[in-house]
């Protein structure tokens, strides 16, 4: 499963030339059984199987440095683009991918793994999860995107969902560009991005909005439905 996706485009060309590095390792690597068992059923009765203490254990020391170790998981923090930069500027991380009903809680605890969640929904395992995480901070690592500038306005990095788009032709279907965008006044566009982004985030995301704080004049754009002109 892995590189995956992260073996094509700008995380692959990253990959091939080095500027990021992957070790995938199967933890059913480390059973100590013929059929290279790594779960049992759940204490306290239940459905489903539970991945087993001491080969999650063996699997987590053989790799384990100084690097933060990640468990992918459904009921830990919500991963933010601020934690992406955190893990994008640091040595790297160990991403411990989980299956079937989840990992039992003495390895959890034991090896002091940070429970990170990719959104309010169930995957059928951790990788999904950890190719997230991976994109997330590969694109951000210094020569991966072409233009340094790419990341600065992007949903999230200030606070805010971004802006809208838009891009040749002029007109699309009877709808124009707005006219702000062609011009040329650059104070002018930036407050309309700025304004924009405000109203999306208002109406899409309020419990952002409620969070940011506007630089300089400390003043929000009035929420309203964003309008496309």
């Amino acid at each position: 499963m892995f590189p995956g996706p992260l073996g094509l485009a700008l995380a692959g060309r990253a990959l091939a030339s080095g500027t990021w590095s992957l070790d995938a390792v199967n933890i059913r690597d480390f059973a100590t059984d013929r059929h290279r068992t790594v779960d049992d059923t759940p204490a306290g009765g239940g459905a489903g199987m539970v991945m087993r203490a001491d080969i999650v254990a063996k699997a987590v020391d053989h790799v384990s440095d100084d690097r933060p170790r990640l468990l992918m998981s459904p009921r830990g923090r919500p991963l933010t683009q601020a934690r992406v930069r955190e893990l994008a500027e640091g040595p790297g991380a160990i991403l411990l991918c989980g299956r079937f009903e989840g990992i039992d809680q003495r390895v959890i605890d034991s090896r002091a793994l940070e429970e990170v969640s990719v959104g309010d929904y169930i995957l059928s395992g951790g990788e999904a999860a950890a190719h997230i995480v991976l994109d997330a901070v590969v694109r951000l690592l210094p020569g991966v995107m072409g233009n340094v500038l790419s990341g600065d306005e992007e949903s999230f990095e200030n606070g805010l969902l971004e802006h809208p788009h838009y891009t040749r032709p002029a007109e699309f279907e009877g709808m124009p560009i707005p006219a702000v965008l062609t011009s040329g006044d650059h104070a002018k566009i930036a407050a309309w991005r700025r304004c924009k982004a405000e109203q999306l985030t208002a109406a899409r995301r309020p419990d952002l909005y409620a969070a940011y704080t506007p630089p300089k004049t400390g003043k929000k754009t009035k929420p309203k439905p964003p309008q496309e002109g």
